[in-house]
C-alpha cells in the first residue's frame, strides 16, 4: 500500500512541475508599442534636426 501512495505522490509532483510555468513576465505587446513609439519619436527628432540644419545653411552666404 505504501508504494501506491509513494507512486501517486511522485506522479502528482511530476505533473505539477511539468505544468507549472512559473513567472512568465510581461506580455511582449506593451514592449513592442513602447519601442515603436520611441522609433517614431527618434524619426521626428531627425526630421526636425535636418529641417533646422537646412534652414541654417540657407541663411549662409551662397547657400541655396
Amino acid at each position: 500500500m505504501f508504494w501506491i501512495r509513494k507512486a501517486s505522490a511522485t506522479l502528482m509532483v511530476g505533473w505539477r512541475e511539468a505544468t507549472d510555468h512559473g513567472e512568465r513576465g510581461d506580455s511582449p505587446v506593451p514592449t513592442a508599442i513602447i519601442i515603436a513609439g520611441l522609433a517614431i519619436l527618434a524619426a521626428a527628432v531627425v526630421v526636425w534636426a535636418v529641417a533646422r540644419a537646412n534652414a541654417f545653411m540657407n541663411t549662409a552666404p551662397g547657400g541655396g
